[in-house]
């Protein structure tokens, strides 16, 4: 988990799979949380900055691209990314306060039902984005022994893809249960006091989370495997391996 399989570099403390939860938890509540637009919009670009990052620098780098460094691109397309994420995150709500909607069934469908698929289709396409110069320009492909074969965007494709559903599932998740949960808790009206419905909302919440975290990270093996008939025909040219291996990154 320190060093990147990929580049062998030491990946920074702060972006290691143990400091995914206690950095995520906080930047998860305050995201689910009702606020006004624009702190919501803060909070959520502080949360896809963090899962972006992290996204980044575990993912593969050592290909280069013509113009600049692959991660530097990377970092150009992330910060778009997230931007747009951020605002299309916060527009329900903009919209709702913009036009006064302010009935239950608005109420329920933008604040209880609108995070979660949200977040999750968010988190899948900063993923994607941060990580397209992969299948853009390839990956490096290895046979059993780790000898390299060659570079393939095809290899690149479905290890953006693996890590963009890992994603999808992990916040989908985490935003859509902890919410289903706490509806049944404030109807059979087990917590009596907003005190005592807040610390509920945030044990469900960092529950599912640590819960999800290995299940998001062990959904598809770091080490991927792709058929040689899959691959680019030069690739196929060069090995008799009927199975070759990339990083698919976390």
């Amino acid at each position: 988990s320190s060093v990147n399989p990929d580049t062998n570099k030491i990946v920074p403390v702060l972006f290691r799979p143990p400091a995914f939860l206690p950095i995520c938890l906080p930047l998860v509540i305050v995201s689910s949380l009702q606020l006004h637009a624009g702190q919501a919009f803060f909070c959520q670009f502080a949360f896809h900055t963090y899962t972006t990052a992290f996204t980044l620098l575990n993912g593969n780098g050592t290909t280069k691209t013509e113009e600049y460094s692959f991660q530097e691109k990377q970092i150009y397309y992330g910060l778009g990314a997230i931007s747009y994420a951020a605002c299309l995150g916060v527009s329900p709500l903009v919209f709702m306060n913009r036009y006064t909607l302010k009935s239950p069934l608005t109420q329920l469908v933008i604040k209880k039902l609108l995070p979660a698929p949200l977040f999750g289709l968010m988190s899948a396409f900063t993923a994607a984005v941060v990580r397209s110069p992969e299948f853009e320009n390839g990956i490096e492909v290895m046979d059993r022994n780790g000898k390299v074969i060659g570079v393939s965007r095809k290899a690149g494709e479905k290890a953006v893809k693996e890590t963009a559903l890992s994603r999808a599932a992990l916040f989908g998740t985490t935003f859509f249960l902890p919410a289903v949960l706490m509806y049944f808790v404030e109807r059979a009206k087990f917590a009596k006091t907003p005190r005592v419905l807040a610390s509920v909302r945030m044990l469900m919440i960092t529950s599912v989370l640590a819960g999800m975290i290995p299940v998001s990270f062990s959904m598809f093996p770091q080490c991927g495997e792709i058929k040689r008939a899959d691959l680019e025909p030069e690739i196929r040219a060069s090995t008799e391996e009927t199975e070759l291996f990339y990083n698919r990154g976390i």
